[in-house]
């Protein structure tokens, strides 16, 4: 099917990661395969248009942009007279991934996220979490969902807590629930072989095979491992058995890590006879029935209560590094994805961390970062800033989170109406100024109808220009009436320039 594009038209959607690529305008020439998901972060088999214009499948689909034609295949839904982005999208939306009843819990937004992965990596134990949440508080951070990552049991598939690095897990939990933290522990649906539990899911059958009825062997970013077949009901009945116990203990919920499609094949047997993309799928609608949950790779899971995080990024400027966060956390919010974390703050790339142990970190960036994140639905930190930065970027980074205090009302408004009615938390400019010249405006953001954020993502700038709509905005103690256009505003570093619309 060919399909003609209309004159200033501009396409969002398909994979999250190519957020920092889109629109997608008449001069474009690139094909994208979204037949399997391959990329570590969110798809949807949906595109979007700026005037109102919808593409969807219930399959992944290839898509090619080739100067001002589009081609699809056949099967593909074309959806048209819904006036504009925020048309096309509610409409979508509601006929195909409609939001439902189940609600993420309110303490993922209410106070910043704290992870243990870039201080700890795969050496977590109950000491240096607890000095860990001490430090936090010690330097007048605020408490709040703590989530423990890999390495906090002996083996993948064996879940539980590992004794010789958490003695008393239970009492360490209790502790850590009396000064404030909320504990989430990473989980992945890989199982190590040769272990009690591989040797039980392989008897069982709750294992992925292969053709000659052998467990399969996926590699992954940790090495080898076998993989649990979510497509069988009993295996969904083994691990929330194993869940359950850990909430017994008082843990809130999990980080639901793998699932990737690419970790998964096409030829494998399965109980379900699920592709790739359905067997993560079932992955995150496992994950989903824990208000307490973060995913970072979905597949066609727009409408679902899940908190999905970027895939980690480098600490670097550029589109590999913070200049990704903002174009791509919107393109979440406009798929069906809008309870959004733009991944850990000062990038998540452990390897990145352990090569700037010199002295070469670079403070800017971490607080800038930080600046970026404090008025996105979700704020992660994960490299301690008390440890990494000097006192003046750390008081930046205190800043930042008073900034993100003073709007949270406005923030667990917005969590909320997402809940209800699917619209994403922070919005591309064209959504909600459709009659603006601000299609290819990616770098600057509303949060909700009336609240515009632009942050700092270029390395040595201390101000940046900003496109005022038209109409009366509010800037700090100023008033300013726009006709449209660009106004230069200073910056301070951990504070983003924010304008509200009257």
């Amino acid at each position: 099917m060919r399909i003609e594009m209309l004159e200033q038209e501009f396409w969002f959607g398909g994979y999250v990661h190519e957020g920092v690529n889109q629109p997608i305008g008449k001069e474009a020439m690139c094909t994208l395969d979204l037949r399997v998901n391959q990329t570590p972060n969110q798809a949807m088999p949906l595109f979007l248009s700026s005037k109102g214009r919808y593409l969807w499948s219930n399959h992944g689909f290839v898509i090619r942009f080739e100067n001002g034609i589009i081609e699809v295949p056949e099967e593909v839904v074309v959806g048209a007279g819904y006036q504009d982005l925020k048309g096309a999208y509610l409409h979508a939306m509601k006929k195909y991934f409609p939001f439902q009843e189940r609600k993420l819990s309110m303490e993922l937004f209410r106070q910043p996220i704290y992870n243990s992965w870039i201080e700890l990596t795969f050496y977590q134990n109950e000491r240096d979490i607890m000095a860990y949440a001490n430090q936090i508080l010690n330097n007048g951070m605020p408490p709040g969902v703590l989530m423990i990552d890999d390495g906090w049991s002996d083996y993948y598939g064996h879940w539980v807590f590992s004794k010789g690095k958490f003695p008393n897990p239970k009492e360490m939990i209790r502790q850590l629930y009396d000064k404030g933290f909320h504990v989430m522990l990473w989980v992945a649906p890989y199982v190590t072989p040769d272990t009690v539990q591989y040797r039980e899911l392989r008897d069982k059958g709750l294992l992925i095979k292969t053709k000659d009825g052998k467990p399969y062997i996926t590699e992954w970013w940790n090495g080898f491992s076998a993989v649990l077949d979510m497509s069988n009901p009993a295996t969904n009945v083994w691990l929330r058995e194993k869940l359950d116990q850990l909430c017994e203990l008082g843990v809130a919920g999990f980080k639901f890590d793998g699932g990737d499609s690419t970790h998964y094949s096409e030829d494998l047997v399965t109980f379900g006879n699920v592709s790739p993309d359905e067997q993560s799928m079932l992955w995150a609608k496992f994950g989903e029935q824990y208000a307490f949950n973060e995913f970072r790779v979905t597949s066609k899971a727009g409408g679902m209560a899940l908190l999905q995080r970027l895939c980690d990024k480098e600490h670097a400027w550029g589109n590999t590094g913070i200049n990704a966060l903002v174009p791509n956390s919107l393109l979440q919010g406009i798929t069906g994805h809008p309870f959004c974390s733009p991944d850990m703050i000062g990038g998540g790339e452990y390897l990145n961390f352990q090569e700037i142990e010199d002295g070469s970190l670079d403070q800017e960036l971490f607080v800038r970062h930080s600046e970026i994140a404090c008025l996105m639905p979700a704020m992660q930190f994960s490299a301690a800033p008390f440890r990494v930065l000097d006192t003046t970027n750390f008081q930046s980074i205190l800043n930042s989170i008073q900034i993100r205090g003073k709007f949270i009302q406005v923030i667990e408004y917005l969590v909320q109406n997402a809940q209800r009615t699917g619209e994403p938390i922070i919005r591309y400019m064209i959504y909600e100024f459709p009659n603006e010249p601000v299609e290819r405006i990616t770098d600057q953001f509303m949060l909700g109808s009336t609240i515009l954020v632009a942050p700092v993502t270029e390395k040595g700038k201390t101000g940046r220009g900003v496109y005022l709509p038209k109409g009366i905005w509010h800037y700090e103690n100023d008033i300013i009436e726009s006709t449209g256009g660009n106004k230069f505003f200073t910056s301070q570093p951990g504070q983003p320039i924010v304008l509200i619309k009257q």
